[in-house]
């Protein structure tokens, strides 16, 4: 029986294919706990009286680092199942501020693909976040090691 939901293998890839992740808003409660998770409870995300007083932005921000990493979790979601292996390396560029209430989505690029051993492949990503007004707030490159049709196919088979 076919499962759904399985991740993009490097060998149906090709460079220079792209793709776009569905939307996700950035809740402030989303705010809240990853703060509290991270202990990064700078006032620049946890104090509003701060925020209005001392800095021209107008909403809660949201730290770089929960933006990338609720990017990542809409890559998870499409594009990694079965078939993510490991993140290696990635070089980050965070273009503007994002506040509580923006709708982010990833737009990636194939940029390069490599086979290695054992039917892995070596594929790095061109990675634009977007908000829902279509700026630009960050970038990044990720290289991924990622599965091929056979490991992935196999590991879907076994599927619990």
């Amino acid at each position: 029986m076919q499962v759904l939901g399985l991740g993009l293998v490097w060998d149906e890839l090709t460079v220079g294919q792209q793709f776009r992740t569905i939307g996700r808003t950035i809740l402030d409660s989303d705010i809240t706990a990853f703060c509290n998770a991270t202990g990064m409870t700078e006032v620049l995300f946890t104090n509003a009286e701060y925020i209005t007083k001392y800095t021209n932005f107008e909403g809660r921000l949201v730290p770089g680092s929960l933006v990338f990493c609720m990017a990542e979790g809409l890559l998870m979601q499409s594009t990694m199942q079965y078939t993510g292996l490991a993140f290696l390396n990635a070089e980050m560029d965070v273009k503007g501020p994002t506040v509580a209430g923006d709708t982010i989505h990833v737009e990636l690029e194939v940029a390069e693909i490599k086979p290695t051993s054992k039917g892995r492949g070596l594929v790095r990503t061109s990675n634009v976040v977007k908000n829902q007004r279509g700026e630009v707030i960050m970038t990044y490159n990720p290289l991924r090691m990622m599965a091929g049709r056979a490991m992935r196919d196999a590991k879907a088979a076994d599927a619990v």
